[in-house]
């Protein structure tokens, strides 16, 4: 009857042992699942940092190019026909040739 006793309580152990073990490999399975959920998340916010980042410059250069627009377009215009009209004048003075008529009217025109 001892070895049968022996025998109960040694089984016993042992699946105490076995359930042990496997509640302390379910808890480290969690806790890599929590550390992954950890990492994704601290990810996710970085993310979301470097993205209002990236709006914000975005947000600045519109700024920057808002600002300029009306600084251009205050320029003064060039009178297109007034050029032309004295480009004509100094080849008919002979003052330039036709080639150099030719490319300054072109670069009055913006061709």
């Amino acid at each position: 009857m001892v070895v049968g006793t022996a025998g109960a309580v040694s089984g016993h152990q042992q699946q105490k042992q076995a359930a042990g073990q496997q509640q302390a490999a379910a808890a480290a399975q969690n806790q890599a699942e929590l550390d992954s959920i950890h990492a994704q998340q601290a990810a996710q916010a970085q993310q979301a940092q470097i993205d209002a980042q990236v709006q914000a410059a975005l947000a600045a250069q519109a700024a920057q190019q808002a600002a300029a627009a009306p600084a251009a377009a205050a320029a003064p215009a060039v009178d297109v026909t007034a050029e032309l009209q004295k480009l004509a004048a100094l080849k008919e003075q002979g003052l330039i040739d036709d080639a150099e008529f030719s490319a300054m009217k072109a670069k009055v025109l913006g061709i």
